[in-house]
């Protein structure tokens, strides 16, 4: 399934294309999974060519299943970030991104995750989705300023859940017309 996003161009900054991963991306994803900034964020860190080739799969499968809409945020033909809508249970999915450090603070994330959240409440009809969540570390202050911005209310404070979420966190919530 080929689905393409445009993301409006915001003043100075570049046009952006959110799309599906696409098996010519892994050196891209790769360099951006070796910025321990990154990996601090991350619970699945990807090391080597074989890892991120299994990372690649998993998106498209979830592509083909209707779970799991994985795209790869574009500029000029670079891969530059990723934006996901991961389905959790009837009407409900989960949200997550990451930008590669170079392009990290220019509000590519927001922007990014604004189109995802957009089209995956009200665009598209693969799946029905009356509910998107973030949730991120409490510490990531980035993470909360890219939810707040985009129209996500802080819903609920989580508890760490050693050992793969060692940190309290955020969950913040969209809905249809936030």
């Amino acid at each position: 399934m080929t689905i393409t996003l445009p993301v409006p161009q915001n003043g100075s900054a570049v046009s952006l294309t959110l799309r599906p991963w696409r098996s010519d991306d892994l050196p891209a994803l790769l360099a951006a999974h070796r910025d321990p900034l990154l990996r601090r964020w991350l619970a699945t860190s990807l090391t080597d060519r074989t890892g991120a080739r299994h990372w690649l799969d998993a998106q498209a499968a979830g592509w083909a299943t209707s779970t799991r809409f994985s795209f790869a945020v574009v500029a000029d033909e670079d891969a530059i970030g990723h934006v996901v809508v991961k389905v959790v249970t009837a009407g409900v999915a989960e949200v997550g991104y990451w930008t590669a450090a170079a392009v990290r603070g220019q509000g590519v994330a927001a922007r990014a995750l604004e189109t995802a959240s957009r089209w995956a409440l009200g665009e598209q009809d693969l799946v029905q989705l009356t509910r998107l969540e973030l949730v991120h570390a409490k510490g990531n202050r980035a993470s909360c300023r890219v939810a707040e911005k985009c129209g996500y209310l802080l819903h609920d404070l989580l508890p760490a859940a050693r050992p793969s979420f060692p940190d309290s966190g955020h969950r913040h919530v969209r809905t249809p017309g936030s």
